[in-house]
């Protein structure tokens, strides 16, 4: 449940005091994530689950990609 929490925080951007209660206490989260992230155990999860990630069902909408308008042709002025 705790690294849900993280994986919360992390998506959410949101500060630790408001983690849902559902996850525990924020402080309990987050001393298992500070402690997690010193002594390296975040890193070796991630990597050790990046291994063997399914790359073959990957999509990437408009949202995530930001395009200056003179780089699609348009001009500042239309043109």
């Amino acid at each position: 449940m705790m690294l849900n929490g993280m994986l919360w925080i992390a998506r959410s951007g949101a500060q630790w005091r408001e983690l849902p209660e559902a996850y525990g206490p924020w402080q309990s989260v987050y001393a298992r994530f500070a402690k997690w992230r010193d002594d390296g155990t975040l890193e070796t999860v991630f990597h050790a689950l990046s291994e063997d990630a399914d790359m073959e069902n990957l999509s990437i909408d408009s949202t995530s990609i930001k395009v200056h308008e003179s780089a699609n042709g348009g001009g500042k002025n239309g043109r």
